[in-house]
């Protein structure tokens, strides 16, 4: 009987492909932004926005569509998940979600500039009234601070990861506008960096540095970790009076701005409060600065 069934001939079994796109679901935009981060609207615009770059062999059955590999990278950076447990939620192998974040993180890389952009003279007109009217500070375009993105331990250069409370991170300095939009991020340093180191490397920094003119250009605010130069003010360590604390009233009520932003910034991109980024050093900075793309590429 054994012989026989030698010579037979075998039957192929058909092949299901789990993926589904869920956008044809009927999620409500609620529903899709607790599972994605965006309403059905914002995650069109991103998707068209990528196109050209993710668009597919569309002859292959198992072919993604651009919105599908959008949805799948949101997933993955609104979750926090493994790339394991998001494939696994939505139906496609842990190697496929790999390389679609990875392509989606490329393509919205590709297009920071145009998301993340220093104030125009008339935006910082804008953001000094806006601010202004916020605390009574005058002349203030930006905030900045740094925030740390938890890593797992990298392989090469462990110890220079490893921040002042003792976990490996990447230190992320943000500088955002009075209506928390940004318009300078940078994440390429490791968590040992100290913010003021960080901002001496930063091109505007050294821009400010080379060649501010005066307090009509505008000002920034950011914490004691900063050196107080001419162009970015910093608090009164130890106010001696009733000016300098009213001065630190101020500059503390305004520069909040910047740390409302990183609240909101963890708290809908859960991947940067969690420890799946692994990736060699340079995926960890593209994905922290693509983040940086969505509050200004769409906003819900």
């Amino acid at each position: 009987m054994a012989a026989i069934d030698m010579f037979l001939p075998r039957v192929r079994r058909e092949k299901h492909y789990r993926g589904f796109n869920p956008l044809i679901k009927d999620f409500c935009d609620e529903e899709l932004r607790q599972r994605y981060r965006f309403g059905r609207e914002s995650i069109e615009f991103i998707a068209n926005k990528l196109r050209a770059d993710l668009k597919r062999n569309a002859r292959k059955r198992t072919a993604l569509s651009v919105v599908e590999q959008v949805m799948i990278a949101l997933r993955f950076y609104g979750s926090g998940s493994q790339l394991q447990v998001v494939g696994d939620t939505m139906g496609y192998d842990k190697s496929t979600v790999s390389q679609v974040v990875r392509d989606v993180t490329d393509a919205l890389v590709d297009r920071k500039d145009q998301n993340i952009k220093w104030p125009t003279e008339r935006q910082k007109n804008i953001n000094k009234r806006a601010f202004y009217e916020q605390a009574g500070f005058p002349n203030v375009i930006g905030c900045i601070d740094g925030t740390h993105v938890h890593i797992q331990a990298p392989t090469e250069d462990e110890p220079a990861y490893v921040n002042r409370k003792g976990f490996h991170s990447m230190n992320v300095q943000v500088i955002c506008d009075s209506q928390g939009i940004i318009t300078n991020v940078n994440a390429k340093w490791p968590g040992s960096a100290h913010d003021a180191h960080v901002f001496r490397t930063l091109a505007v920094g050294r821009y400010l540095e080379d060649n501010y003119q005066g307090i009509e250009q505008g000002l920034l605010l950011g914490d004691s970790g900063y050196p107080c130069r001419p162009f970015l003010l910093t608090p009164h360590r130890q106010p001696a009076n009733r000016k300098q604390e009213r001065f630190n009233r101020s500059h503390c009520s305004t520069s909040s701005t910047v740390e409302r932003v990183f609240g909101i910034w963890k708290k809908r991109f859960h991947v940067l409060g969690s420890e799946v980024i692994h990736l060699f050093t340079t995926s960890i900075s593209l994905q922290i600065n693509t983040i940086g793309d969505f509050p200004k590429t769409a906003i819900d």
